[in-house]
């Protein structure tokens, strides 16, 4: 028997489908210096096996996008957790750090296959359903967030750090066994369709020219990278510069994704209630761009109390959560056809501004100060609003989206 697509199990589904490149990352971070001794190498060289994961992850999709429109969504997630478990089991034998390097890389293909997942959710949903959807998968990601370290060090304290590896390989063998027997494909697929490199460019030629699809990527890019400039620079500027002890940290992590994760299930609860996704993104857009300026102007101040850049960034991590929903709802809505690409395109060019913020806030860390952190955030977070504000939002207006009735499900998924 199938999952129903209503069904609290699908989007349970779908939301772990989408932790499994954020969990990737995190529940390998306790054991970086562990990892070092085994192998002989020092906790910053391990810490390249982030950068190879997070290299297939954001290029991958790239190519999952296209041939998951023209062959569906489910062959794309098993191919890619089939590799994900046998990468993770490559990871966790690996006897030399350029084996485990080779083996994250692979892991992170494996992984980008889940990238499909808001692709999933366009193939059935639209309008508020599809917003409802996308918020409450945004919460059980942000939950595995917060969750994965912590688990990660408790593997690593009872069975070592190849213990962790081989969870990822349970975990993505339980998902594989579900998307095997319970998941029907979503797609509209066209099997005689062409696939081959002039399909992919032309799916990638529509995205990128497309009036409104567009510039909501780059309001998404340009807020993706306002929360990776937090994520890279809060904990040079909490551990490294004003000396909070690591748990310390970690709450204040914790703290910011749980703001995330209320803002998003505000946006769900509220979309149910009929409260305009325009609303909210200008509401969760402005409160990002008013915290980060504010962090900002501290910072030149040289006024930086704890509790309130704490309260701040939390601020910041509430707005994210309250717009990226309707960003993606609005990037996914204009091309159902190619949801696949889209939703590769946006990904990609989210990581690559993610990158880009998180490089520039480490290169400029005085050692001292929050300056390289609060002026990326500041200035990323105010091109999201002004491109919201003047380019996304009279584009969107210009070309009203048809579609059916905006809180219900497109179709049922087809059986396989």
């Amino acid at each position: 028997m199938q999952i129903d697509p209503a069904s609290f199990a699908f989007t349970l589904l779908l939301a772990f489908l989408a932790a499994v490149p954020s969990s990737g990352i995190d529940i390998n971070l306790p054991a970086l210096a562990a990892t070092g001794a085994t192998l002989d190498a020092s906790a910053s060289d391990v810490g390249l096996t982030m950068s190879a994961f997070m290299l297939s992850l954001a290029t991958a999709p790239l190519i999952y996008g296209p041939i998951s429109d023209r062959l569906g969504r489910k062959p794309i997630l098993a191919f890619g957790l089939v590799l994900f478990v046998a990468a993770s089991l490559a990871c966790a034998k690996a006897s030399s750090l350029p084996v485990l390097l080779l083996g994250r890389f692979v892991q992170g293909i494996g992984a980008a296959a889940t990238a499909t997942t808001f692709a999933i959710i366009r193939d059935l949903f639209d309008g508020n359903a599809a917003r409802g959807k996308i918020a409450n998968v945004m919460v059980t990601v942000n939950v595995a967030t917060v969750i994965a370290p912590t688990a990660g060090a408790a593997l690593l304290a009872i069975a070592g750090w190849r213990s962790i590896y081989a969870a990822q390989a349970g975990i993505g063998l339980m998902l594989l066994v579900v998307v095997m027997f319970r998941f029907a494909e979503t797609a509209t697929t066209d099997r005689a369709g062409r696939l081959g490199l002039s399909a992919v460019i032309d799916s990638y030629r529509q995205v990128l020219t497309h009036p409104v699809s567009l510039p909501f990527i780059l309001v998404g890019a340009a807020g993706g990278a306002t929360v990776f400039a937090y994520v890279t620079g809060a904990s040079l500027f909490f551990v490294g510069a004003i000396g909070l002890r690591p748990e310390q940290y970690g709450l204040i992590f914790s703290a910011c994704s749980g703001a995330v994760m209320v803002g998003a299930f505000l946006d769900g609860q509220l979309g149910r209630r009929g409260v305009e996704s325009a609303r909210m993104l200008t509401t969760g857009l402005t409160l990002s761009a008013a915290a980060s300026t504010a962090l900002l102007a501290m910072t030149l101040a040289g006024w930086m109390p704890t509790s309130l850049v704490v309260a701040l960034l939390m601020a910041v991590a509430l707005g994210f959560g309250f717009s990226v929903p309707n960003v993606m709802s609005a990037t996914m809505q204009r091309l159902p056809e190619i949801a696949g690409a889209v939703s590769a395109a946006a990904g990609s060019i989210q990581l690559t501004a993610g990158a880009i913020s998180s490089g520039l806030v480490a290169l400029r860390f005085d050692g001292r100060t929050a300056l390289s952190m609060t002026a990326v955030m500041a200035a990323t977070s105010l091109l999201a609003l002004v491109l919201y504000l003047l380019v996304a939002r009279p584009a969107e207006r210009r070309l009203p989206s048809q579609t059916i009735d905006p809180g219900v499900a497109v179709r049922s998924p087809t059986k396989s």
